[in-house]
């Protein structure tokens, strides 16, 4: 069942054009990921979404509400974790947490048992009566997280959840996701790790420069992938002493080197891993590992955006530009 529809979606600041013409839809108990470097309109879509900012052309439905001008509906079923924690620092975090559902109106003692268990949840009862403050990267994430969803909301609106944070609890924060998923949570994520949304999403989105520039499960953009065959040989000796007799022996294929016992062998057509092998037998050369290398998220979005992957995580790391 649909419950985000977003259609025809624009947003323009003087003469920027940031959002141009952006449409998708999300499932009910999908977690759908938003792909893309600074500047390509992922945080204004994300605004115009939880009611930030007012879209200048289109039209966003969440839970069958018009989430323009019925947004104090749309948010009272909706949660919100942005990129930078809006948590209050002198405040511990049983309190943020039973502050932040007084503001969905929930009742005193419905509040400290939710603020409760979701300090439990998310492995933080030993600082709950800490103030935030205090808090690791991490651990303030994670109360970020959790105070979005406080008032159990039935769409969660996550900008870059695991941003700056040590493995552990970024693996954590992945494994609540996923948990949350199996309790009905529809959940929208913007991120830069393209690793992280082929691990966690249902459905991803590639968004450069304001417009969408494909769409579909992880599968379907893999089927679309054009990349050729490639193989990998480990091998007991100097690879880069056999390219030349390989090269001549395959030529259609293109023959290199990563590493000093390393043969990288790629071609538009499948590779016969049995002639390379006999090949290598033939001049006395042990081979320890030999196998086909698929292609990953990563190669598809660096074919469909021309950008590299690296390029995000770097942006990232920098804190710049607009997104």
């Amino acid at each position: 069942m649909e419950i985000v529809s977003v259609s025809n979606l624009c947003k323009t600041y003087g003469k920027l054009q940031a959002v141009k013409n952006v449409s998708f839809s999300i499932q009910k108990g999908e977690i759908f990921g938003f792909l893309g470097p600074n500047g390509a309109g992922k945080t204004s879509t994300i605004n115009m979404m939880i009611g930030l900012s007012r879209p200048s052309a289109g039209s966003i439905k969440i839970a069958g509400f018009n989430a323009v001008k019925e947004i104090k509906k749309v948010q009272a079923l909706i949660g919100v974790v942005p990129d930078e924690s809006n948590l209050y620092g002198e405040m511990d975090g049983f309190d943020n947490l039973c502050f932040c559902a007084s503001l969905y109106g929930m009742r005193k003692a419905d509040r400290e048992t939710r603020a409760r268990e979701l300090l439990r949840q998310f492995n933080l009862d030993d600082t709950g009566r800490r103030p935030f403050k205090a808090y690791s990267k991490g651990m303030k994430r994670k109360l970020t997280i959790a105070a979005g969803i406080v008032h159990s909301p039935q769409v969660l609106f996550l900008d870059e959840p695991t941003t700056g944070i040590d493995v552990e609890n970024a693996r954590q924060i992945r494994d609540l996701l996923l948990e949350l998923k199996k309790q009905g949570t529809t959940i929208f994520i913007t991120t830069h790790y393209i690793e992280e949304a082929e691990r966690l999403c249902d459905r991803i989105a590639f968004i450069v420069a304001g417009r969408i520039v494909a769409e579909g499960t992880v599968e379907e953009l893999m089927s679309g992938f054009s990349h050729g065959h490639s193989i990998k040989l480990n091998i007991d000796g100097c690879a880069l002493k056999y390219l030349g007799e390989l090269r001549e022996a395959f030529p259609d294929c293109s023959i290199h080197t990563s590493k000093e016992n390393t043969i990288l062998i790629k071609s538009e057509k499948r590779i016969p891993l049995s002639p390379v092998l006999q090949f290598l037998d033939g001049k006395g050369i042990p081979v320890f590992e030999a196998r086909e290398l698929r292609p990953t998220l990563e190669d598809v979005f660096v074919q469909i955006t021309g950008i590299e992957a690296a390029r995000l995580k770097k942006e990232k790391e920098q804190g710049g530009g607009k997104k």
